[in-house]
């Protein structure tokens, strides 16, 4: 195995390990976590089987096997970021509806205020 190989099979590995563990211990939601897995299952897989590796990325049309493990972990990475994005983005409407909730349900406790301490005069 050459240099390169063993980087990516390190790498995913070690993506691997990470991501099981930060589910173990509760830090990770399975819901976050299966691009994680499968990114590292894929590149571990390629980076294990040279010759299914150079098939697909002859297929692809990349000539040089190795760089093919780099576009996918870069595809694995834009398609996280996007599903990050549509989750903060949810997040976010979620907090605004929040905060207007809030501001509506603290009017109406100081108009309930208001109205009692008239009725104590």
């Amino acid at each position: 195995m050459d240099l390169l190989t063993l980087l990516a099979v390190a790498g995913s590995t070690a993506v691997l390990i990470v991501v099981v563990d930060l589910i173990r211990r509760g830090r990770l939601k399975e819901r976050y976590s299966l691009l994680w897995l499968l990114s590292g299952i894929v590149l571990l897989t390629f980076s294990l089987s040279r010759h299914l590796l150079e098939y697909v990325s002859h297929l692809v049309g990349v000539f040089y096997p190795p760089s093919f493990l780099f576009l996918l972990a870069f595809l694995f990475l834009l398609l996280i970021t996007l599903h990050f994005s549509v989750v903060i983005s949810g997040l976010h409407e979620k907090n605004k509806q929040l905060a207007q909730e809030l501001a509506l349900l603290r009017q109406e406790v100081q108009d309930l205020r208001r109205a009692d301490g008239e009725k104590k005069d």
